[in-house]
């Protein structure tokens, strides 16, 4: 028999005012710890090969301090660092997140976002929705890639058509010969290609699956080594600190090493809480990526990074962060793992969300950027005052990362903290201009040396 009851039941008879009321309370303290947690040092503290680390702040609902998603007005840009200018390299895209340059030139954008995600009913996981939807994270994935060329030489693509389609979250991409590699969320499928093709048609053929399912963190990369033979696979964690169990992060929080030839893979390093870009560093060959690291335990806490990734090394997540700082929240605790946890190269600073990695060499930009990596910052959620929002540069000496970093891209927040737009993927193109991928601008931006 259905239960009548105006005040406190829905029409299928749930007492739903509990819940209300727990929605209400919960957005009042998430509003009065967001509004009162904030950071003790300056952004910079937590940056470099020698990051300050202060005592976890922990807090009854984790500091929440977005920036709403605006995009941006009219003939509006970001600011470009001395020496350099920028300027749309293509508009009206549908949430580009990722980008990699074929040999002729052409420009693969995936427009792409998170595949849907089972309601876990939790009060935390619909603040969280609704944290993401107000950040510009909450459109529908269109799951596609799309050709870009810039067939008259100006710096602006005149082409742009749909060159795959109908897939799952696709992210990553490398070319291999006559063969394209997708990383969807769930998968690395591979697709025929001849220079020149502005669409594939055929069928993928699925290399591998991978690890999927709950997707808190979905992006997947990937890159190849130097002789094609084996790819590098970048998978998230499925939760912040493993508040899904340890059952759930089976083969996550890791990067793969995928034999093509035979498909199979293996776990090259592990605990990376979540990977995003990778790149080679060209004098020594070795393999870097940028983590985002641990958040809720203050705003100060826990620095991104940059770090080269060694074969077989483990670096922490979740049982510590930054070597072995171990993180009290994850029980039981492994002290064996955590002794063993690989300090990170370079800090990018507590919440950035630093996603796209390139190495800067070949790029025309002035010789202050010839040797090392940029870096896109999607900025933070976690942090009060903000953080991230926006592109760097590291300099490397003798193959590490050294020095302080430079502002490439600025401008991406308005005085007020609403984002015109957020940075996500970073590659040099063919002439060695800086293309950047804004998932909330639509929009990839292209950095060139100054003509002024």
């Amino acid at each position: 028999m259905m239960i009548k009851n105006d005040v406190g039941f829905n029409q299928l008879g749930v007492w739903i005012q509990p819940t209300l009321r727990l929605l209400a309370i919960s957005s009042s303290a998430l509003f009065i710890v967001a509004c009162g947690e904030v950071a003790n040092l300056p952004i910079s503290a937590g940056m470099g090969a020698t990051p300050i680390l202060p005592a976890p702040n922990k807090t009854f609902l984790p500091t929440v301090h977005i920036a709403p998603a605006k995009g941006w007005p009219d003939k509006a840009t970001p600011i470009a660092a001395a020496g350099t200018q920028v300027a749309d390299f293509a508009s009206g895209l549908e949430h580009p997140r990722w980008m990699t340059v074929l040999p002729n030139g052409d420009v693969l954008v995936a427009e792409t976002n998170a595949p849907p995600k089972p309601d876990s009913g939790s009060i935390k996981g619909w603040i969280a929705g609704m944290v993401m939807k107000r950040a510009g994270a909450g459109v529908v994935s269109p799951n596609r890639i799309t050709l870009l060329r810039d067939a008259d030489g100006d710096g602006v693509a005149d082409v742009r058509l749909p060159f795959l389609e109908d897939l799952h979250s696709p992210f990553g991409m490398t070319l291999i010969g006559n063969h394209l590699y997708v990383a969807n969320a769930d998968a690395i499928v591979r697709f025929n290609y001849a220079e020149g093709d502005k669409k594939i048609i055929g069928p993928g053929e699925k290399i591998i699956d991978l690890p999927s399912g709950i997707n808190h963190h979905w992006t997947k990369n990937i890159i190849a080594n130097a002789d094609g033979t084996k790819l590098y696979a970048t998978v998230g964690s499925n939760s912040n600190v493993a508040e899904n169990g340890m059952t759930a992060e089976v083969e996550r929080a890791a990067i793969l090493e995928v034999d093509i030839k035979t498909s199979t893979y293996r776990i090259f390093a592990s605990g990376l809480r979540n990977p995003n870009g990778m790149a080679w560093e060209p004098t020594s060959n070795t393999l870097f990526t940028v983590v985002n690291e641990r958040d809720e335990i203050g705003s100060d806490l826990v620095p991104d990074y940059l770090t080269s990734v060694q074969d077989g090394a483990f670096y922490g997540w979740p049982y510590s962060y930054y070597g072995q700082h171990v993180d009290e929240r994850v029980q039981p605790q492994q002290p064996d793992l955590v002794a063993k946890a690989v300090v990170p190269d370079y800090a990018l600073g507590p919440h950035t969300a630093s996603l796209g990695l390139a190495a800067s060499q070949g790029t025309t930009l002035p010789d202050t950027f010839a040797n090392g990596m940029f870096i896109g910052q999607h900025g933070s959620w976690n942090r009060k005052p903000r953080s991230g929002y926006k592109v760097i540069y590291v300099p490397f000496v003798n193959g590490k990362p050294t020095g302080l970093p430079v502002d490439v891209l600025t401008g991406f927040l308005t005085k007020d903290g609403d984002a015109y737009g957020r940075p996500v993927g970073v590659v040099l193109d063919k002439s060695g201009a800086l293309l950047v991928a804004d998932d909330v601008g639509n929009t990839i931006w292209r950095v060139t040396a100054s003509t002024l």
